[in-house]
């Protein structure tokens, strides 16, 4: 929307909201002092003169009403204004870790005293931390397994005392999918302890992102099926129909979300977001959707350009006639801007974001843990030059961290006192059978632990298979990086390679492959894969899709194992023993890992929104899949 019209818009809004004044000001009048009418009318003038003032300081996006302005104003003040008071509210924890921590744990103990499992272990009786630990045991899935299904069912009261909203799906990153319950207080933490904290760093760290721009979120409308007691079981994340009431800050239309094709979503995400050059944020959940978004961008940008130019959308998308005249009414004849973005795709794609949105002021998606490679790819192509904020720490348990340091290129998130009453589990005794467990205000600067959460979902004590490090403290709290999964290690002879380290030997080597740019990588330890790869010692069956790179010779392949030996100082000790033979490393066809990807979500039934790419297959099929993408 151009100044003018927004000009002409806001002396109507305010001539509108006089009236309206004006008009409960007489039914009131009996009641009033005369000169009260008039007081209430100036303030209301004086009020919309400062709302206009603050949105004219503030950048806009092109042709957007001014009804559509003045929400997005109001929702930009009001988040920011509860970001600073939870801020404050987590700095204050911070201080006093132990207390909050302890707070916290009680509070979930007593809201479900009166469950089935809340008097098996006694809650009621239970008074401080240690009685707690005393009390209870550690658990992993299969302790929750049965109560979950008997909840599925529809019996009431069994782990905790409200209905869950949903049976959230876990992604099966390190086995298979587990099924966990999703409450409303772990929605409202998430949005009251995160988002609105991470917001107010974000403006913080980027002044331009209080803005009036859209913003092109790249999300899906996910598949739900019913338990037999009517419960929705899928995806614990933001969707489009959680996010209903936000839409209009983004670029993609709504009818967009009623498209059930993945690739036809994206398609649309892309063709409106193309539309305004005006788009402030890229936000996805994982940098991987923003890394997939951007290949099929480079795919089909001529038949995006052609809709542009035309005012169409495309007839290779398969839509429902009616959501087919919802887009196409949205959609107007703009040879001007096609002429743009052809001259722009022409020009390479490099940089290519900042080029087809001059206004871009950031990329808001986790790139950490396993979505680290697609975040530097991202960097280093398609969004050269844009800033990116991993915002979370967050997994389908809930909301774990936050990351108060967004200009900081290591992902670090502070600890959430008030989300999850956490423990830990110190990375030497993983394989104990009865582990002892420290607190918050207990480990260690340097130290790397397994994290064990009480939540606000039933989980008690329940250890999630992440192994952190502790980098430093904030106040008395503890700042922590991801390191790997338990489920994510390859381990063929006790070795215990994580993903962190294997992605640094990986990338080393790919740097001394001349021309070769990492696209994608996983691997399989050799027993899954029986006869088929040949060798009698257990090795690892490295994939990697490359682009630049048709072939590798046995030389470059082999530097991939001479790296993973400079950083794993126990792999190449079972190397020169001969207890690990040579890593055999396959180089897939361009495509091959979406390919995979699509497989391996219709297998766990994970959403595009929640999907991680698995590291380390544990499933014959996928490695067989990769096997037979091979050509070199």
């Amino acid at each position: 929307m151009d100044s003018s019209r927004l000009r002409l818009a806001v002396p109507l809004c305010v001539a509108v909201l006089s009236a309206a004044v004006a008009v409960a000001v007489a039914g009131l009048r009996p009641a009033m002092p005369p000169a009260l009418p008039a007081a209430v009318g100036l303030c209301s003038l004086a009020g919309m003169a400062l709302v206009w003032r603050s949105m004219s300081s503030m950048r806009r996006g092109d042709n957007r009403p001014f009804g559509g302005l003045l929400s997005q104003f109001v929702a930009v003040k009001a988040v920011g204004w509860l970001g600073r008071r939870q801020r404050r509210k987590l700095e204050a924890d911070t201080v006093k870790v132990k207390r909050a921590q302890e707070e916290t744990l009680l509070r979930r103990l007593r809201k479900n005293a009166n469950t089935c499992y809340g008097k098996q272990y006694d809650f009621s009786s239970v008074k401080d931390v240690d009685g707690f630990r005393a009390r209870h045991p550690i658990t992993s899935y299969e302790h929750y397994r049965a109560l979950i299904s008997r909840i599925a069912v529809g019996e009431e009261n069994v782990i905790i005392a409200e209905k869950p909203l949903i049976l959230a799906m876990t992604s099966g990153t390190s086995g298979p999918s587990a099924m966990l319950l999703s409450t409303k207080d772990t929605n409202s933490e998430f949005f009251l302890q995160g988002v609105a904290v991470c917001l107010d760093a974000m403006r913080q760290a980027f002044p331009d992102t209080e803005n009036l721009q859209r913003t092109t979120k790249l999300f899906y409308t996910p598949t739900f099926r019913q338990s037999e007691a009517g419960i929705p079981i899928g995806p614990n994340s933001s969707t489009p129909a959680s996010s209903r009431h936000m839409l209009n800050l983004y670029t993609t239309p709504a009818p967009a979300f009623e498209v059930p094709s993945e690739k036809d979503t994206l398609y649309l995400h892309l063709l409106f977001a193309l539309k305004d050059p005006s788009v402030g944020t890229l936000e996805s959940n994982f940098a991987s959707t923003v890394f997939y978004a951007f290949s099929a961008l480079q795919e089909r940008w001529q038949e995006l350009v052609e809709d542009i130019e035309q005012g169409k959308v495309s007839s290779a998308l398969t839509l429902k006639p009616e959501v087919r005249t919802k887009l196409e009414a949205l959609m107007k004849p703009d040879p001007e801007r096609a002429t743009q973005l052809r001259a722009h795709f022409q020009g390479g794609f490099r940089g290519i974001a900042k080029r087809l949105w001059p206004h871009l002021h950031l990329v808001l998606a986790v790139d950490s843990g396993s979505n680290q490679i697609y975040g530097e790819m991202l960097r280093e192509n398609y969004c050269e030059g844009v800033p990116f904020y991993s915002p979370f720490y967050a997994a389908t348990e809930g909301l774990i961290g936050v990351n108060l340091w967004p200009r900081e290129q290591s992902r670090r998130y502070l600890l959430c006192p008030r989300s999850m009453f956490c423990e830990f589990l110190p990375e030497s005794s993983l394989e104990e059978a009865t582990p002892r467990t420290l607190l918050m205000e207990e480990v260690k600067e340097g130290g790397s632990y397994e994290l064990v959460v009480t939540n606000a979902s039933g989980l008690f004590r329940y250890r999630i298979g992440d192994v952190v490090k502790v980098v430093g403290f904030h106040n008395r709290c503890p700042i922590v990086e991801f390191q790997y999964r338990r489920g994510q290690m390859l381990n063929v002879r006790g070795e215990k390679v994580s993903e962190a380290v294997f992605l640094d030997a990986l990338k080393r080597a790919a740097a001394q492959w001349p021309g070769a740019q990492l696209v994608d990588y996983c691997c399989a330890e050799s027993g899954i894969l029986g006869d088929s790869t040949g060798g009698s010692d257990p090795h690892y069956q490295v994939f990697v899709e490359l682009k630049g790179v048709r072939k590798l010779s046995e030389e470059q392949r082999y530097k991939l194992d001479a790296c993973l030996q400079q950083d794993s100082a126990v792999y190449k000790s079972y190397r020169i023993k001969g207890s690990i033979g040579p890593m055999r490393v396959q180089l897939v066809s361009e495509g091959a890992f979406q390919e995979l990807r699509k497989q391996m979500m219709a297998f766990s039934n994970t959403s595009p929104n929640t999907f991680k790419m698995h590291r380390v297959l544990r499933r014959k099929e996928y490695a067989d899949f990769l096997l037979g993408k091979t050509v070199s």
